[in-house]
């Protein structure tokens, strides 16, 4: 049996001001911070000591995976940044705050925006001074055709071929294997290990700062998930993410 570690990064400073972040770099707020060091903790208290890591390029996944492994006394080994684990991408949204959004297009506008599979939201004009188009991050043809804006399909697009070409060959090699990155490039590769339904991803909420173990047989098939830590807490951090008018990201 495999067990493969996933990781949304501790809380942003955009989570805490409830605004649209995607490929927005913004930093880790105080708690995320602390959330960082305790999911390390837990990680190595579960004995799930990473040997290989893979992030986003996106400084809040990375201050975590920085922070998690300094707390495992495993900052040694190899770490893997690539632009395809990213936040989806919100286009025009990005920085806007989500209430005000809501009060301004209507909240069933928004819904649709945030939880429709293959929706895009308003897209991100390249004259934007939001956009990323000339960070040296992005230089890749397909980093460029997504920071117009994404749907979670195409989240999932380009999250599952890393998975194939990269992670999952470590993983079944027997490394163990540590991701830290977000919301929904984490739905997207949970989508692909559970054969999820579009309904049914959609539907998964996932807190900021508390490891999730996927139990994987030989041939990549998932047996068991769950969270570490203490169930109930867990339970009333993923229902507040829920209750965040379907807005975290």
């Amino acid at each position: 049996m495999k067990k493969l570690v996933l990781l949304r990064h501790g809380q942003s400073v955009w989570n805490l001001e409830n605004r649209f972040t995607g490929w927005t770099d913004v930093e880790l707020s105080p708690a995320g911070l602390l959330e960082a060091v305790e999911a390390g903790r837990l990680i190595k208290d579960a004995g799930l000591l990473p040997d290989i890591a893979y992030t986003s390029v996106l400084q809040r996944a990375i201050k975590t995976l920085w922070l998690g492994l300094e707390v495992c006394e495993r900052m040694w080994i190899p770490t893997v940044p690539d632009w395809r684990l990213n936040e989806r991408h919100y286009g025009a949204l990005q920085g806007l705050d989500k209430a005000e959004t809501a009060a301004k297009y209507g909240e069933q506008q928004v819904l649709v925006w945030r939880r429709s599979y293959d929706t895009a939201p308003p897209l991100l004009a390249e004259s934007d001074p939001r956009s990323e188009r000339h960070d040296p991050r992005y230089e890749q043809t397909e980093a460029l055709k997504a920071m117009a804006g994404e749907t979670l399909e195409d989240t999932v697009a380009r999250v599952v071929p890393l998975w194939e070409q990269a992670m999952a060959p470590m993983v079944q090699s027997g490394r163990q294997v540590l991701v830290v990155a977000h919301g929904n490039s984490l739905r997207a590769l949970i989508k692909h290990l559970g054969r999820h339904t579009r309904e049914e991803i959609m539907e998964l909420n996932i807190p900021t700062g508390i490891p999730l173990i996927y139990e994987l047989d030989d041939q990549g098939s998932v047996l068991d998930h769950y969270y570490l830590g203490d169930p109930d807490k867990v339970a009333v951090l993923t229902q507040a993410v829920a209750n965040q008018g379907r807005l975290q990201s």
